[in-house]
Formats: C-alpha cells, structure tokens, sequence
C-alpha cells in the first residue's frame, strides 16, 4: 500500500482527519526505508491533493490537510509547494477546491502568529526558489480571474492574498540571472495588463517589475515591448479564417513532428537542416504567433510525444526515438530557426528571449518533465537507485543541449535548475576525459578498424543513450563517405558500413543527424567506380567493398529511397547497379566485358578442375560487373544441373563461394531472382527452390541478405501449397523458411503450418480500409487533446492520391459532424501542405482542381444543415492550406533561396484556378458562399487578390 492508496481508503471509508493522521505516521515508521521527511511529507500532501481531482469542493480532505499541518504531518512549506504546482493542472480547476485550499495556507500562517518568511516560506530558501514560488502563486492569480465566480468562496480574494504574503519574502533580487528576470517581468507584465487585480496586488508586482528591471539592459527591455507590441498586433487580427486560430496546436505541429521522423532518411527529413528550417519558418508565419508562443508550442509538443508513446503503451524504441529527437537534433533545428526567424520584426534580442520564456514556460508544466524523465528510463532500460539523479537526468540533458548550442546561457539552466552547473557533461564524456581526448577523435578512433563488430556495437548502444552525442556521432559517420581519401583505402569506410547494416541505433541517429541519401550517393559513387586492378590483396578489398554495397542496399529499402538519381559531388548516380543485381540476362545481350567476365567466373566457380578463385579473376573483372553477372551464373548453373550438365556436388560447391565474405554481398540480387523465377514457373522449380533453401537456411548468410530477401520471401509463399520435389533433391521445408523471414521483419511467430500454406499476420486485412483507419485514428487523437499521427506516404501506398483524398474527405466530415470544425481543417491542412518524397504525388493541387468541385456540385443537393457544415469546412481548408502553402513558397525563397514549388504548383496558380472553376463550373449556391465567404476575409484577400469579391 502507498501514502495514496492509504489516504483513498481512509476518505471512502469515512475516517476522521486525526485517525487518518495516526495511520499516516504508522505508515511511516512501519516504512523505514522511505524516502526523506520533506520527500514523505510531498507525499502525504499529494496525495490528499489528488483526491481533490475526484472529489472538488470537499471540506473532509480540507480538514484532513489543516488536520496534518497542524499536527506536523506536514510543514505548511511543504504544503505550499506542493500545492501551488498542482494548482496549474486543469483537473484542480475548480473555483471551491483552490479557495479552499488557499485557506488552508492561510488560516494555518495566521494560526502560528510568524511572519510570511519562516512560515510560508521557509529562512533556507535563495532568491531563486522564492521567486520561483512566487511566479507559481501569480500563476495560481491568473487561474482565478479565468474561472467562474462562486457565491461561498472568493478565490481571487485568497489568491490575492496568498500572493502578497508570499511576495513579501522576497530579499534581493541581484542574485536573479538576467534571463530569469526577463522571464519573471513578462508573467508579471501579463498579469497586469490581463486583469484587473487589487490595488495592493497590483502595487507589489509593479514593484517586483522595478526591481527586476534593473539587472535588465536597455537592449532587452526594448525588446521586450516590441514583441508586447506584436502580441497586441496579433491579438487585434484574431479571429479570421487563417491560421490556427488558436494559442495552441499541438494537433498541426505533432503531426508535423511525426511527418518528420516517418521521413527521416529524405528531404524535409530532420537531418536536412535547411528544408526544416524554412518549413518551420513556413509554419511560424501561417500561425500569426509571436515566436515565444511558436516555440513554447513546438517544445511543448515534442515533450508530449515522448510522455504519450510511453502512456499509451508504445514500444520502448518509440519513446527512445522521440527522446533521441528530442533531445539529440532539435535544439540544433532550433537553433537554425531562431537564426532564420529573426528579421526586421523579430530581432536578435527577442529571439533569445522567446526561447528562454518558451523553455521556462514548458518545463514548468506540471508532470510534464517527470514524464519525460519517466519515459527516459523506460527507453534507455536503465533504472537507478538515485532518485535525484535518474528524475533529473532528462531535464539536465535538455539544458546542456539548449546551453551548447547558444540558445540560452549557463545562467539562465541554473536558474531553472539549480543542480545545473556550466561543468555539466553526458556521461560518455567522462571516457573521453580519461583517454584523454575530445568527444569526435574518441569516436572516430572507437570505430576503427581493429574494433569488433560486437564491441563497435556496444558502443554504439551506449551512444544512443546519450542524445547529446548523437550529432558529432553522425559526423564521425559523414566524414568517413565523404572525406574518403584513396577509394582503395576502403576499410575505415567499410567498417562503418558494417555497423550502419547491423546496428539498427547506429543508422537511426545518423538519419536524424544527417541526410542519408547524401551517404548512399557516395556509397554508390564508390561501386561505379571501384576496381581491383592495382591492389595488394583483391580478395580483402572486394570483400570490404562488399560492406558498402550492403549499406547502400538496405538504407534503401530501408527508407524507401526510391530515386532514380542521387546527387554527389556536382553530379548525379543512379543506383542502378545495386538494382541490376536480380536481373537473370542472357548470354548473348551482354556486352563484350558482362561476357568475358561471365565465362571466366563460371569456370572458377563451377568447373571441378578449377580449385579456388585467383586473385588474377577478381583483379580483372569490376565489382559492379560481378554484382551485375551473379544472378545470371546462379540461373546457368541451375539448369546445367536440372539438365544433367553439372554434378549437384559441384554447384553446391560453387554456392558455398557465395556464403562467404568474398561474394555474400550479392546475394540481395540473386535471392530475388530466384523468388521471382519460382514463381514464373509456379512452383515447378525444384532446384530454384532448393538453392533459395540452401542460402536462406545457411549460418553463413549474412542477416541483412535474410531482412533485405524476407518481404519477397513472404510474398512468395503465403497461401501456397508447396509441390514435393524429387526423390533426389533435399526436402524442402518452407516453414523454416518462412519463420525466419518473419523474424527477419520482428515478427515472432511461433506456430506455422507444415503444409507449406501460412498465415502471415497483417496480410489478410482489407487494404483499402487502412489509410481510413489511421485518418480516424488521428482524428480521435486530435479531438481527445492527445499528440496525432498519421503517414500520408504510407497511406497513399494503399491506392490512388484522389482515392486517398476522398477517404480524407469522407472522415473530415465526419469529424465535423461531431461538433468539431477545428481538428479536421488542421488535418487536412497538414496532409495537403507539408512537403512529401520525391516519388509521392502533390496533393494540394489534386484536391482543389480534381476533388473538390464534385464535393461542391453534391452539396447542392443535400440537407441545409450538411450544406452548411460542408461550406464551413472547405472554406477553412481552402484558405488555411492555400495561405500555409504560400508561406512555405515564401519561405523557402528566404530560408533556402530555392525558388521552387514543394506542392506541386504555386499557390497563386492553385488560387486563380480554382477561383475560376468556382465561378465558371460552380453555378450552384454552394460555389457562390464559398466564394462569398473567401471574398470576405481580408487577410486572405490580400494574398490572393483573384478572390476579391466582384464589383
């Protein structure tokens, strides 16, 4: 049992406050291991706290805490800040609940006839930690003008009241860092301007103000009224048809936050610095938010995904990866958008401020950051007997990243965390000061080419523990593909390759880190052009060589770069060479080098007399030839056995060359090329099938042959009945094969039927129902306040873009029909505005020009209710995704200075015509609301004008 359960049980029970007090110190002395007096006394309080969430109002649990501070259960410090956190949360939100426990703060300080400093606060608190209660208490004002009045209690009264006492402990200000005084100003400032307070109150904040003012610069108070300024700007403007419309987003900028990590490895991907700057650049302008509320909104929502992946129960690798973005590659985005956002009406000033306000305003959530640190727990499966060090960890991390890249200073981490000191370091720094070097040479000297692959990997797991090495990993990794210096000195770079294709933590931070496709372009340059003619021994280099083709393969199908074409170096390569690899050609439509280098390895491979491969052979023949002739020597040599030609001894034979590190690298290529031979012949292939057994059932296949073969595999066989092959070849068991295809892809399955017929879990659900499935599912998320996701590449998979935008259609009505017009115009505007792959279609244009008029032209003829709400909702989609769209031209010209259009066309283009299929093609009414109601906000107008109401 726990203090609550404790407390629980004794309020449904009925106990008195004094009998509860008596179990309460049982408990206690029953439990000796507990934690500190002050920990046990936060305890008792909280939990009496928590019961006010289910039961508002209720004078028992105010008996109960006046009982217990009374009595020394609890001191009334401790009692103050235990409650002034808790009152920021909603579910206290109730105008009886905080009065009365206002009045237990209250009623017990006059009780003891002591001065507020010693009795509300107690004589060992700094500066630091009485402002900070005081900006809780000013917090706890704010709350009680926002909330209905009540005939029996006066919160704002007690509230008032609370806050001049505690106000009045205040001793000198000079130890508040600048960056904590600007913070304390502004919530002073809002409270003043906001509302109408007490005279008394009024007069103790504005001299609180004045205090504080003077560690401030003219510089920073001047900034600090442009953006009072802008904000009064903003507010005048809200109201209309654009933007968000709201203070808050977290549905537009998780999904944005998700967007990025589902597209990790491609442009607009996390690690393409640039493209997410002028994204967010994009996102800033069509919001009309002050860049303190942008920013506290982007952090705010980041932290949540962390908290939500592990409370909703996701897997571990979920939560690690959002504290790996989190912690690891945002500040860095940050850090660029800052840059990128100061302009003529945002200045240097401002931006730091904002930052360092949206910073304090987020970490002072209440639970928030526990949760995080929760969740940092869970994701790195680490567990410490010291509380203060593993509740404090992610919080530390959080400051020294936004310290390290200059978003705020020392001064202002240790003003929000006291136990923050500017020596703060990641623990794999410590290593790196007793081998006595910097954080990147260690590294790169840990990733040599004498390290073990188990060893590197070991070290990679501890690397992703640790967020705030993950950039300067990623940069080890970088300058290996691109600061190659002989490409016959491939070891180094092989090395790498290796563990990149066996780690998954290593490719996943240098996804976020850096743009993969970048590293895969050079991977690729490499095997164009690599040769074996000069050398000194053919066989280790083909076989390091081997490494980087299975890198660039599987980042490929890995991430789904689907590409024709990869830039590098001022010119352009195509992966053609890796894709070539399953090709079975014929003899006589290869050219004069693909034929000698064909004859050659055939002989050395599957001729009795030849023993062993030559380095001469491999000297002479191109790795991308080999690659490009290994599946073309399989399928030979298959049917010179089948028709008798070849001993089966000798092509097993030649196949054991191919499961070692000489040639197991093209195996990828000959895999295929047998799945898809098996299948032309329906099965009728008995030594295909037996040569795919040998390979894929080998120990000495190399796993990532085994994950990069499981999908064709899979697809091979589900719901196959598989024929007995002939007395004289091996049996065949496709379970076996099947089983490790399936734990190839994570799944563990451990019954398979025996019959050569399987169930794969997944394959026989309906395809069209899934993109509908994850539009309601984050629909819901957005409607119940939680962070939504949804993978529109993923989505778009399951048919076509117009079939994807009428499901989308379909479920935003639905949606609105519930009453809720705002999580499905910032759904849609998502889907429709954010930048997809190379390869996936712009679906901004598609839904204006080719699924919109049938909508309109169908409301014509449905009930004025259901016209109504179709008018309301497409009115705010057009102009919100029409006006996004135009902010993200503009920002890529400023951010970026690409004049390009990432949707497809340009917005003003997408706006004149679909201003003239309205007018000419949309005869009916509901055209003409829409083009009213367009025509009627100013805003939109004024970007595009082709929507000014005719005269």
């Amino acid at each position: 049992m726990s203090l609550s359960e404790l407390a629980r049980n004794s309020f449904q029970s009925g106990i008195s406050a004094s009998k509860w007090v008596q179990l309460c110190r049982l408990f206690i002395n029953k439990n000796t291991t507990h934690r500190s007096p002050e920990e046990t006394q936060a305890d008792i309080s909280n939990s009496v706290l928590l019961l006010f969430r289910d039961y508002p109002g209720d004078p028992t649990l105010q008996g109960y805490l006046r009982h217990a501070i009374q009595h020394g259960l609890i001191s009334l410090p401790i009692f103050v800040s235990t409650f002034l956190p808790a009152a920021r949360s909603p579910e206290l939100h109730n105008s009886a609940t905080l009065d009365m426990l206002c009045r237990v703060a209250l009623d017990c300080h006059y009780a003891t006839g002591l001065p507020p400093m010693g009795s509300l606060v107690p004589f060992s608190h700094s500066p630091v930690e009485i402002l900070g209660t005081v900006v809780e208490a000013m917090a706890l004002l704010r709350t009680a003008y926002s909330l209905p009045t009540a005939h029996f209690h006066q919160l704002t009264t007690s509230a008032s009241e609370l806050l001049l006492l505690l106000a009045s402990c205040v001793p000198d200000v000079s130890p508040i860092s600048t960056g904590q005084a600007m913070v304390y100003v502004a919530d002073a400032t809002d409270l003043i301007t906001m509302f109408r307070l007490m005279p008394a109150v009024r007069q103790v904040l504005e001299n609180l103000m004045l205090s504080l003012s003077l560690l401030l610069g003219e510089d920073a108070k001047v900034a600090r009224e442009a953006q009072m300024m802008h904000t009064l700007q903003l507010a005048m403007g809200k109201g209309d048809i654009l933007g968000s419309n709201s203070d808050s987003d977290i549905v537009t900028l998780s999904l944005f936050l998700n967007c990025l990590l589902f597209g990790r490895a491609t442009e607009f991907g996390p690690g393409d610095t640039r493209h997410v700057t002028a994204a967010l650049v994009g996102l800033l302008r069509w919001s009309s938010w002050t860049l303190n509320v942008f920013c506290t909104q982007l952090l705010l929502t980041s932290l949540t995904l962390i908290a939500q992946s592990a409370e909703l129960g996701a897997t571990t690798k979920s939560t690690g990866m959002w504290r790996a973005f989190t912690l690891g590659r945002l500040p860095h985005l940050l850090a660029a958008f800052r840059k990128a956002a100061v302009s003529e009406v945002i200045t240097e000033a401002e931006s730091y401020i904002a930052i360092q306000s949206a910073l304090s305003s987020v970490i002072h959530r209440p639970g928030l950051i526990e949760k995080c640190e929760w969740s940092s727990s869970v994701a790195t499966s680490e567990t410490s007997s010291d509380k203060t060090n593993s509740t404090r960890s992610f919080l530390r991390e959080l400051l020294y990243q936004f310290v390290s890249v200059g978003l705020i200073d020392a001064s202002f981490a240790i003003g929000v965390d006291p136990m923050f000191t500017p020596e703060f370091q990641p623990r794999v720094y410590t290593e790196v000061q007793e081998a006595g070097s910097d954080i990147e040479t260690y590294i790169d000297s840990k990733l040599s080419t004498d390290l073990k692959l188990d060893d590197a990997m070991s070290l990679v797991r501890k690397i992703w523990r640790e967020p705030c090495c993950h950039a300067i990993f990623a940069e080890v990794v970088r300058k290996r593909f691109v600061s190659l210096p002989n490409s016959h000195d491939i070891e180094a770079l092989s090395c790498v390759c290796k563990l990149l294709y066996s780690c998954e933590f290593a490719l996943e931070i240098v996804s976020m880190q850096t743009l993969l496709p970048e590293l895969v372009a050079h991977a690729i340059a490499l095997v164009e052009e690599y040769d074996c003619e000069t050398v000194g021994d053919p066989q280790t280099a083909v076989s390091h060589l081997g490494d980087v083709v299975l890198f660039a393969q599987s980042t490929i199908a890995r991430f789904n770069l689907s590409q024709p074409t990869f830039p590098v170096k001022g010119r352009s390569v195509s992966p053609r060479c890796l894709h070539s690899a399953a090709l079975v050609h014929r003899i006589g439509e290869l050219d004069n080098e693909d034929t000698t280098a064909f004859q050659n390895w055939s002989r050395a491979l599957f001729d009795s007399s030849i023993e062993g491969i030559e380095d001469t052979i491999l000297r002479s023949t191109r790795p991308k030839t080999l690659l490009r002739i290994a599946a073309t020597l399989f399928s030979h040599a298959i049917e010179a056995c089948h028709a008798r030609k070849m001993d089966k001894e000798v092509l097993n034979n030649g196949i054991s060359y191919f499961l070692g590190p000489l040639l197991n690298w093209t195996l990828t290529g000959v895999i295929k090329s047998l799945v898809l031979e098996i299948q032309r012949r329906n099965f009728n292939a008995p030594m295909h099938l037996e040569v795919l057994q040998t390979l894929l059932l080998s120990q000495a296949c190399p796993q990532v042959v085994v994950n990069l073969s499981a999908p064709n595999v899979l697809r091979l066989f589900y719901g196959q009945k598989i024929p007995q092959l002939g007395p004289k070849t091996t049996p065949f068991d496709s379970s076996s094969i099947q089983r490790i295809a399936l734990e190839a892809l994570g799944k563990n399955v451990d019954v398979l039927e025996n019959n050569g017929s399987s169930s794969i879990p997944g394959v026989g659900a309906i395809w069209s129902d899934r993109p509908r499935e994850a539009i309601r599912e984050a629909l819901t998320a957005a409607r119940a306040g939680h962070a939504p996701s949804l993978d529109v590449n993923r989505c778009l998979l399951y048919g076509t873009p117009s079939d994807f935008l009428q499901i989308l259609w379909d479920a935003l009505m639905e949606a609105a029909s519930m009453g809720d017009m705002e999580a499905p115009k910032r759904v849609a505007t998502f889907v429709l505005t954010v930048p997809r792959t190379p390869r996936s279609p712009p679906l901004l244009p598609i839904f204006l020009h080719t699924v919109l008029l049938p909508i309109v032209a169908t409301a014509d003829h449905i009930s004025t209710t259901e016209q109504t709400m179709t008018v309301e909702l497409l009115v705010s989609i057009i102009s919100s995704s029409l006006t996004a769209a135009l902010h993200l031209e503009w920002a890529l010209l400023t951010v970026c200075e690409e004049e390009r259009f990432a949707l497809g066309q340009s917005a003003s283009a997408m706006a004149r015509r679909l201003a003239g299929d309205l007018r000419k093609k949309g005869q009916g009414p509901t055209s003409r609301v829409i083009l009213q109601r367009l025509a009627s906000s100013g805003p939109f107008v004024a970007n595009f004008p082709i929507f000014m109401a005719d005269a």
